[in-house]
């Protein structure tokens, strides 16, 4: 298969160290074996420091996000020097150069492409751009959820949803450069047009990949219409 994999910076860098960086080399290359692979990097804390020194400067929030996708790409070389020789060694700064490197063979690592789209965005829409058998995205949480699972205990996994209920559920969302939430309106509009398979799940555990690529009861499935 063709498979976009988004990974939450935060994920990757939570302890400042390159402890998860290989973790996710070795399922990667393991799994580019079978599937063609495409990996989207997020900025996670670092990118949302940064964000905060340059809003403090009083910049726009087009400014902030420049500095956030220049961290999430900082992120992604990174990733690239764990993958080696797996991986294409150049950071794609847009859909057309991430096709063009795929001609490789080889991974493909990218980060944020332009101002107001969140890497969960440029996941959706690079796998709708490379036309990808499914979208696994993950974050620092199980899934979705009913409420804040950090906030509520009463919190519920929803294993299932479809995008036009989810977009409901993300209605009214702050998505201001550098703000968390699991998902953004813009991923979910994506994947509705072209009503791409995707599952959310828990990013900590790096064998969630190889889970949910083997469709495998597991977070959160984004189901068709």
């Amino acid at each position: 298969m063709k498979i976009v994999v988004a990974i939450g910076g935060s994920i990757l860098l939570k302890d400042y160290d390159s402890t998860r960086f290989k973790q996710y080399s070795e399922i990667l290359k393991e799994l580019t074996n079978e599937h063609e692979l495409f990996v989207v990097v997020g900025g996670g804390k670092p990118a949302r420091d940064y964000i905060g020194v340059v809003r403090d400067l009083n910049a726009g929030e087009a400014q902030c996000d420049d500095i956030g996708i220049e961290v999430t790409r900082i992120n992604a070389k990174l990733l690239l020097c764990a993958l080696g020789d797996a991986a294409y060694q150049r950071v794609p700064h847009n859909f057309q150069e991430a096709l063009e490197f795929a001609s490789s063979g080889k991974i493909i690592v990218m980060g944020g492409t332009e101002p107001a789209h969140s890497t969960d965005a440029v996941s959706a829409i690079l796998a709708e751009y490379v036309h990808a058998d499914k979208l696994i995205n993950l974050t620092s949480v199980d899934g979705m959820y009913t409420k804040d699972p950090n906030k509520f205990d009463d919190a519920e996994l929803v294993n299932e949803i479809t995008a036009t209920d989810l977009l409901d559920f993300l209605n009214g969302k702050d998505m201001k450069a550098g703000t968390y939430e699991f998902f953004d309106t813009t991923a979910v509009q994506m994947i509705k047009r072209s009503n791409l398979e995707t599952v959310i799940a828990n990013g900590y555990e790096p064998e969630n990949l190889i889970k949910a690529i083997n469709g495998e009861n597991i977070g959160t499935k984004v189901i068709n219409e």
